[in-house]
């Protein structure tokens, strides 16, 4: 651990920090429909498509509408882009290395993954889909996905700021303001940005350069017969990439155009870029938390969520750099940095990037729901691989992804806020909103979709060695782990991979294309419920003590961090054998159920 190495990550935390306002606020007038300075330039184009797809934007639309219309729309983009893969050996333009077509699994979970915004590559991007299909297909589900959650996290901030209403807003406006007013504009001056650093951006075909030194390839078929082949020319693939790589982090998406992924050099060549796309990830989901303080008239609110986020942030980038830091225990060698060397566990990581770069990028992509990588977390040590797992175990909530992260705190919030409702013993409450049991029955839904998606996928995988650990790389606890974090991230629309599993399968294509379609649409459902009931709701009045109510806001936040840090380590037969004993005490002491002591909830 070295001081570069935290100056990093304090002026990483600090960049988000200061776009965290400024972007927060301009979020606020663009979701208010107040006036911007892009207006001159995006209201035209907006009467324009409203115009073509006959969308009314002064339509107010139901909780269930609203619901209805993300759901149809998120079918219909699908379907197009499972065309696209099928249909991509018959393009008339963009197919310089005439790709074939992709096949029916891989198909399938491509699209489902760009669709639910989480972009897990079951291939690689280079050698199986084409520059067509890369802009027109996976590039356009990088916006649309991205402001399908931002238009999602709005409605639910609707929710919670309207009185008495039974409306969210309008999708379709939603979706098109997020797109015309905060990712083009972004992504149009952040891919410059890129290309000034060496990030590619062409349409030519591949280039192949001579080897100086032809290199002998030995390669071993199913009978064990060895063929060595002497390779003297290397492929050098290319593409639209700065376009696609801006989005892929703006957006929170993750898939690269590469199958290296950010730590390929033509998309993430320099420590420059290795920052900015780093900032680019939280920019966003920072600003909506702004923008949750700014739309509900609580900006000490949205400041207290955005220091519970940044706390949990700074716990798990400080493990995993502390772990990685240390080195591989069975390496005697000594692994200290020094002048020469740069210490610790290099396994997996670029060396232009080095530790501290490698961890805070892995720990960014996995609080977020973003899954870029640029470095290998199946190398990582046990405890630095442990974090990017966690991060997307807890729902991804630690600024999270675009809009994503903000809903997913928001419904831990409210579980939150009704425990501690019941332990100070009064009626829960939430921005001048009762929570009340509907409120808390769908957050709880909410919040189970993620762990039974894994457990059931996992373990059916586990205990099939025909279809399932025949996968793996690595037989044991290392195989397991494997598993494990597929379908965490898919289930967590993450779509990072720990490496080592072989999931071009078609049990894993189909199996994580279902976890991801639970993980996106059976959390957003209960979502969008909890939304409309609390904008139908009276706002009742705030206490006179103002610094009272902002501590109990507080505390429910932080409640939010410790439930979101413990809840997936605590085994089943431990929370019933705490429940029997919870229910024990009360019956014995006939108290009531505020008084319950504080272990009997963690």
């Amino acid at each position: 651990m070295t001081a570069n190495g935290w100056a990093q990550i304090v002026v990483f935390l600090g960049a988000v920090l200061l776009l965290t306002k400024p972007l927060g606020l301009y979020l606020a007038r663009v979701f208010d429909r107040r006036r911007t300075w892009l207006d001159p330039v995006a209201r035209p184009v907006e009467r324009l498509l409203y115009r073509l797809t006959r969308v009314d934007e002064s339509h107010e639309m139901r909780w269930t509408e609203y619901g209805a219309a993300m759901l149809l729309f998120s079918l219909v983009s699908f379907v197009v882009l499972y065309a696209i893969l099928r249909l991509q050996a018959w393009q008339p333009w963009g197919n310089p290395q005439a790709l074939g077509p992709v096949p029916p699994y891989l198909a399938f979970n491509t699209a489902v993954s760009f669709t639910t915004n989480t972009n897990w590559q079951a291939y690689g991007g280079e050698s199986t889909v084409s520059y067509l299909t890369q802009m027109a297909g996976l590039a356009y589900h990088n916006f649309v996905s991205a402001a399908v959650g931002i238009a999602l996290a709005v409605a639910f901030v609707r929710g919670i700021a309207r009185r008495e209403s039974a409306t969210l807003g309008n999708f379709w406006v939603d979706l098109t303001r997020a797109s015309l007013w905060v990712l083009l504009p972004l992504c149009l001056a952040g891919s410059l940005v890129l290309v000034s650093q060496g990030v590619v951006q062409n349409l030519k075909p591949y280039d192949r350069a001579v080897l100086i030194d032809p290199q002998t390839v030995t390669t071993t078929d199913g009978t064990g017969r060895e063929t060595k082949t002497e390779v003297t020319r290397q492929v050098i693939a290319q593409g639209p990439v700065a376009s696609q790589e801006i989005i892929k982090e703006l957006g929170t998406n993750g898939g690269g155009f590469f199958n290296a992924n950010s730590s390929h050099p033509f998309e993430n060549p320099t420590p420059l870029t290795n920052l900015l796309e780093m900032i680019a990830i939280f920019a966003i989901p920072a600003g909506l938390v702004y923008m949750l303080g700014e739309l509900t008239g609580s900006r000490k609110h949205g400041w207290t969520v955005w220091a519970a986020m940044a706390f949990l942030f700074l716990a798990g980038v400080t493990t995993a750099y502390w772990a990685e830091a240390q080195g591989n225990p069975l390496l005697a060698a000594d692994q200290h940095a020094s002048a020469l060397a740069p210490g610790g566990n290099m396994e997996g990581k670029e060396v232009r990037f080095g530790i501290p770069a490698s961890v805070l990028f892995a720990t960014v992509t996995t609080d977020a729901s973003c899954g870029a990588v640029n470095a290998m977390h199946d190398s990582f040590t046990p405890l630095g691989g442990m974090v990017p797992l966690v991060n997307i175990m807890l729902g991804e909530v630690i600024f999270g992804g675009v809009g994503a992260g903000l809903y997913g705190m928001l419904v831990f919030i409210i579980l939150a806020v009704f425990i501690a409702g019941l332990m100070v013993g009064r009626t829960p409450e939430y921005l001048g909103k009762k929570i009340e049991a509907y409120d808390v029955q769908m957050s709880m839904l909410a919040v189970l979709i993620l762990p039974l998606t894994v457990l059931l996928f996992a373990a059916v995988s586990v205990v099939s060695p025909s279809f399932g650990t025949s996968s793996i790389s690595n037989p044991g606890p290392h195989g397991l782990t494997q598993i494990l974090y597929a379908f965490v991230s898919a289930a967590g629309n993450n779509g990072s991979a720990f490496g080592g599993l072989s999931a071009n399968t078609p049990w894993y294509n189909a199996a994580l294309g279902i976890a991801m379609l639970a993980g996106r649409f059976l959390f957003i459902v209960p979502m969008l419920a909890v939304a409309g009931n609390l904008a139908g709701k009276k706002r009742v009045p705030r206490p006179a003590a103002g610094m009272i109510a902002f501590m109990y806001s507080s505390y429910s936040v932080f409640m939010t961090s410790v439930a979101a840090s413990t809840k997936l380590s605590i085994s089943s037969s431990v929370c019933a054998t705490d429940t029997k004993h919870a229910s024990n005490w009360l019956g014995a002491s006939q108290k009531p159920l505020s008084s319950i002591p504080l272990k009997y909830f963690a």
